[in-house]
């Protein structure tokens, strides 16, 4: 059959169409991205995709979202959009629809992706195991995580959550400047306002603030390019040190649920790849006191899959509605 399959986050709204087949593998179509800024709701962007389409949607849809799912509305964490999931059928023109959180959509392409789709980051260079539970971190808008449960026969369980927003804990006294900066805005500090793209901006300017420095306004994006590219010294350092963090918080989500094994997802963590394998990641990651020799066994992975929440939410669907 034939559905829409949509991934929605904090800065773009992707769509494409998907076929599920008899044995229920998924073959996506050539996806569609919408910046969410340039749509006033989530109806004039499907609208806007229609008319790509010529003008005609399958009447089924699957919807990965980046936020917490149930209830009669559902709210965006970064972006101002609402769902109101009874209202798909008359709104959409969606007779069967499956709403799922963009992370439990990664969970779900994690455990039906193909080894190919994965690249090593850290630990023993060995394919993710077939039964226990991977974890699941992807750094992007904001943090995403989620963890999946397989049985070692094929079958599996997702779980999303909301694992980006736990307390932020610095480990040494450059973290302690980054969480000083960002109290003075918010009385919670989650890791989320550090390890995510816009994070990149606090990082840089509490490091511009420990060298004296006069802070010039940028953009996460500007910052990024030039961190990366290594055309600013400052903004390099900012860059190895989200990957430092990132690695102390992927190694906390592993051990609160109990993985044995580690997937990094998101559209940035495949734009870092090098710069992850580069840094102190792998060190943070297993820098975790008495447990380090066991965090140095567990396999971290890199998924490469180029539309996993798009993939994903298929899967969900598929899962919901033909199993």
């Amino acid at each position: 059959m034939q559905l829409v399959t949509v991934d929605i986050g904090g800065t773009h709204a992707r769509f494409a169409l998907a076929t599920v087949a008899g044995d229920g593998s998924i073959e996506l179509g050539e996806p569609a991205t919408l910046h969410t800024r340039d749509h006033a709701s989530f109806q004039t962007a499907w609208e806007d995709f229609a008319r790509m389409q010529g003008g005609s949607l399958p009447n089924a849809v699957a919807i990965a979202v980046a936020g917490p799912v149930g209830g009669e509305v559902i709210r965006f964490t970064n972006n101002p959009w609402i769902i109101r999931p009874a209202l798909i059928p008359e709104k959409l023109g969606a007779s069967r629809y499956t709403v799922v959180n963009d992370f439990g959509a990664v969970g779900h392409a994690v455990a039906r992706a193909g080894e190919e789709h994965f690249v090593h980051l850290a630990g023993p260079e060995v394919a993710l195991p077939a039964s226990g539970t991977l974890s699941i971190v992807g750094p992007g808008t904001g943090l995403g995580v989620a963890h999946v449960w397989r049985d070692g026969q094929g079958g599996y369980r997702v779980q999303p959550t909301e694992g980006g927003h736990i307390d932020f804990a610095p480990l040494d006294s450059i973290e302690d400047a980054i969480l000083a900066r960002l109290r003075q805005r918010y009385r919670r500090v989650s890791v989320e306002r550090v390890v995510s793209g816009p994070g990149l901006v606090d990082i840089y300017e509490a490091l511009a603030g420990m060298e004296g420095r006069a802070i010039q306004p940028s953009d996460d994006k500007t910052l990024w390019q030039l961190g990366l590219s290594g055309e600013d010294s400052l903004a390099a350092a900012a860059v190895d040190r989200f990957c430092l963090s990132l690695g102390a918080v992927a190694g906390d989500i592993a051990l609160a649920q109990g993985a044995s094994g580690v997937v990094i997802a998101g559209g940035l963590g495949l734009r870092i790849r090098d710069t992850l394998l580069r840094s102190g990641f792998a060190e943070r990651f297993r820098a975790k006191g008495r447990f380090s020799e066991l965090m140095g066994a567990l396999p971290v992975k890199l998924i490469t899959h180029p539309q996993p929440g798009l993939y994903g939410a298929a899967a969900a669907f598929a899962a919901e509605h033909l199993s």
